[in-house]
């Protein structure tokens, strides 16, 4: 067929189907009830061939070329035909990345339908696990992770000529990647491989740049203007529930006269399902036919929503219609405004759809594809004011995805410091870090980036290095089998319906996963299963399986190992994969199991989990969720337990043994016990084993928290011993000095090899602090602690800080002297304080003598008459003073 005869068809194949619809409002009743799927060719004219010579032209000249192209501009399926046509990979290769396999797929079998061909020819593609190519394939679509494992089974593409980045506005890891590895493979061992990057919304400018700088030629910037119809954009605001939102969109268009078919972009199956069966008496009333598009689908249930049919059609997608897949026929759009977009568990690094508001450049992607062949419609289900608010584009995975996978990828490449790459936009530090820091707690990279022999391993299996380690494990340990449906579980969508409760107590949820899903296998029983999920991971099951080595294949030996053991070499192999997600059972609280995490924070088990009394357990799949009343909380859906001898026998590196010390303020005295920790989380505690040193640093920071005098008999005898030292050292430079800081320097020491208050004070700490100054009996010959008087009575000295020293005794205790008492070797008088016999002080002085002569008269007096049967006689100094009082 000519491209001529071709046109024609198409033109007849349109006519045919604008005469089989109904008007609106009524049911087509002779057309059938399904669409056949009607072989076609692609229309000889699209918007993208008007530059497809320039694009020729421009990779004949340079190695790159960077083409941009609205949806639908025909640049997916014509440009990498032309590329072939032009023989611009020379006999090798055309490899064509695309974001989904959805897209790969469907891209593909057009591209082969318009050579009249069937997949496998000429075109192909290949997508994980799946792939339909043949020995003269020369076109292969495949999805943008498998560009990776192409290069690690051959770093040169020796096979490969051309290589076309399709949909890189998405801005997938995996593109980001690929684009990074293709140009420095140019730069190196194969200058004569070509790059072509399309992108819908990206700015060329930026790319372009990338792949010239340094180059010895710039690369070529081709832009095709498209051809876009006006459409009418109406926002509806925000339903209540989505799928009646969709419904009652779908109402006002038919109402206002609809002439075409709608298709209505969604987040996810569920909701796909959901909106499904909402419009479905609607649609069935209006003469539409109802067609879910999306990646679960099976891939005749996929052609279904995208050929031509004799009915308006309802098509119900997820965002894989926004780009990837161009639908001829649409009149208008409903767009929910959501979309589940690539993130990663921040727990386990995994990777996972979240749900989120699309980008303003999303919205417009998706009201275009109302305008590609006349006038349309876009009506949406959000306000004005939300869709002014959202981010201009998408953030580009790499800023908000796990980066271990890729990183595996680049230090497999040689790449040993992957900061220093030259990456088109460098990810965040942190992010490179922390996907550093898991590749090497896996074992999967060594300290110096080189990967080691495990982590060759885990490059054989396409999955995020988490479960590469669980399938390794899971070999090494005789359980491949066990291992490959662990692996599958934990890598797709939940098989079980939100918010289904656990209905038994088991050692793992993957375990009673997977016993259900052999049930289903077997008998067909979806019972409490999400049938779609649980037969994707059946189906991932078993291509794993197939990717085992294959002397791990035959799992005859698997299977003739005892069941309980089984299971559990298959948890220990879960352990290997999440080291750091240990968690340990607290009490529960209001229904939930509470948990404390390795490494820190909290979290709690899911009423979903089947793991309901084991004390130590993974946290296999995590939630973060917002809840009213408690704030941010941690919510484990899927758990698997272990024993805590795993952890000494697995993971030794990470067992620190510590002795934990604590004060009893009761018994004044240092406790303790030597522990066996898992980041932070307690294995084992044993109790009345010898103390460490560390116990005294905490008897010194409890003994200097109480101060020195606590450890004296007579507090007032410490304040004493340091005003003298103070009062020597005044007098004799160079003399000693006890001070407070000294008192507590001489604790401090003490307390070494000590543990308790009642030990320090047998230590006789003033004693140890005398010693230091009463070397030699200077101190009390200088600075005795008494003085004798005449009568015998010995008095104290009292030393203050800034005060002279002093005593107190009876006036009649001085007759017979002169002069008063000196110290420092006579150099200093001591202040008297003279006591009537009640105790009171009648006269201060340092001048005894001059006291004698000048007061004492007048004081005689006074004393003769309140004390008369006291002796006091008039010359004070002959007078003998009376005896000291027993």
């Amino acid at each position: 067929m000519t491209p001529r005869t071709a046109h024609a068809a198409g033109r007849a194949a349109r006519k045919t189907h604008a005469t089989r619809r109904k008007p609106a409002g009524g049911r087509d009743r002779g057309g059938p009830l399904c669409c056949p799927v009607v072989a076609t060719r692609a229309p000889s004219q699209l918007p993208i061939d008007e530059v497809l010579g320039d694009i020729v032209a421009a990779l004949q000249r340079s190695p790159c070329a960077v083409v941009e192209a609205p949806p639908g501009a025909g640049k997916t399926t014509r440009v990498p035909l032309a590329l072939l046509q032009a023989g611009l990979a020379g006999g090798r290769e055309i490899l064509v990345l695309q974001p989904r396999r959805l897209a790969a797929r469907m891209t593909a079998a057009r591209v082969a339908e318009s050579l009249g061909e069937p997949l496998g020819a000429t075109v192909g593609y290949q997508v994980r696990f799946e792939s339909a190519v043949g020995p003269e394939t020369r076109l292969r679509f495949i999805t943008e992770g498998l560009l990776g494992r192409k290069l690690h089974a051959d770093p040169q593409l020796r096979d490969v000529g051309v290589v076309v980045l399709d949909e890189f506005h998405e801005r997938h890891i995996d593109g980001d990647l690929g684009l990074a590895l293709l140009r420095a493979l140019q730069r190196g061992a194969r200058p004569d491989l070509k790059i072509v990057v399309m992108s819908a919304t990206l700015d060329g400018a930026a790319v372009a740049a990338y792949l010239s700088e340094g180059a010895a030629t710039e690369c070529a910037r081709i832009t095709s203007a498209g051809r876009m119809f006006p459409v009418a954009i109406e926002h509806l605001g925000e339903p209540n529930e989505l799928h009646s939102g969709v419904l009652r969109a779908l109402a006002k268009l038919v109402d206002e006269g609809l002439d075409g078919d709608v298709l209505v972009f969604l987040p996810g199956a569920r909701e796909i399902a959901r909106a499904a069966e909402t419009c479905a008496g609607f649609a069935a009333h209006h003469g539409l036919q109802v067609f879910p598009l999306h990646g679960e689908l099976p891939p005749a249930e996929q052609d279904l929503a995208v050929r031509p049919c004799p009915q308006r059609k309802l098509i119900l997608s997820t965002n894989v219609a926004e780009t990837s897949v161009t639908i001829d026929g649409i009149a208008a759009v409903i767009d929910g405004g959501l979309a589940r977009v690539a993130a990663h568990d921040p727990w386990t690094g995994i990777p996972t759809l979240q749900l989120g508001k699309i980008s303003r450049a999303s919205a417009a992607q998706r009201a275009g594809r109302a305008g590609r062949t006349r006038p349309g419609r876009c009506l949406r289900l959000y306000a004005q004011h939300d869709h002014d608010r959202r981010p201009e584009h998408t953030p580009p995975e790499i800023h908000r995805v796990d980066l271990a996978g890729a990183l595996l990828d680049l230090h497999a490449f040689g790449v040993a410091e992957p900061a220093a790459f030259a990456w088109f936009e460098a990810p965040p530090a942190a992010a490179l870090q922390a996907g550093e820091a898991l590749l090497r707690r896996l074992g999967a990279i060594d300290p110096a980036g080189r990967v080691t022999p495990l982590g060759r391993r885990m490059l054989a299996f396409p999955l995020h290095p988490r479960l590469g380690r669980l399938m390794c494990e899971g070999v090494d340990r005789g359980v491949p089998g066990l291992a490959c449906g662990a692996a599958a579980l934990l890598s797709e969508r939940s098989i079980r319906p939100a918010g289904a409760l656990a209905s038994c107590d088991a050692d793992a949820d993957v375990l009673v996963d997977l016993a259900d899903l052999e049930k289903l296998r077997r008998r067909g029983d979806e019972r409490g299963l999400l049938p779609g999920p649980a037969r994707r991971a059946l189906q991932v099951r078993d291509q794993l399986l197939r990717a085992l080595p294959h002397d791990s294949r035959d799992r005859s030996k698997e299977l003739g190992i005892k069941e309980q053991e089984r299971e559990d070499r298959l948890r220990m192999a879960l352990l290997a994969a999440f080291p750091e997600r240990v968690a340990q059972a607290r009490e529960d609280v209001g229904g939930f199991r509470a948990l404390a995490l390795a490494g820190g924070g909290a979290a709690r088990l899911g009423p979903g989990s089947v793991v309901r009394t084991a004390p130590w357990l993974l946290a296999l799949e995590v939630e973060q969720r917002r809840e009213a009343d408690r704030g941010a909380q941690v919510l484990v859906r899927s758990a698997c337990a272990i024993e805590p001898e795993w952890l000494i026998d697995q993971l030794c590196d990470e067992i620190e043994e510590r002795d934990e010390l604590q004060w009893n303020a009761a018994r004044e005295r240092v406790e303790g016990a030597r522990e066996l920790r898992y980041m932070g989380l307690l294995l084992e505690r044993t109790t009345g084993a010898k103390l460490p040193p560390a116990a005294s640093e905490l008897l010194r920071t409890q003994a200097l928290a109480a101060g020195p005098e606590r450890f004296v008999g007579d507090p007032e005898a410490l304040r004493g011993l340091m005003a003298r030292s103070a009062f020597v050292a005044a007098h004799v430079p160079g003399a000693p000095v006890i001070t407070e800081a000294v008192a507590r320097e001489v604790l401090a020491e003490l307390c070494e090899g000590r543990t308790s208050f009642a030990e320090l004070r047998a230590a006789d700490l003033y004693g140890q602090l005398l010693a230091r100054v009463a070397g030699g009996g200077g101190l009390e010959r200088l600075a005795p602690t008494h003085v004798q008087l005449p009568g015998g009575r010995r008095a104290a000295v009292h030393y203050e800080p800034d005060k002279p020293p002093w005593l107190a005794s009876r006036l009649q205790d001085f007759f017979g002297m002169s002069r008063g008492p000196h110290i420092a070797g006579g150099k200093v008088p001591l202040v008297l304080h003279l006591l009537a016999p009640n105790g009171r002080a009648e006269q201060v002085t340092t001048d005894l003598a001059g006291f004698w002569d000048r007061h004492y008269p007048e004081v005689r007096k006074a004393l003769m008459r309140r004390y008369p049967r006291h002796s006091w006689p008039e010359d004070p100094r002959t007078a003998a003073p009376p005896a000291p009082r027993r």
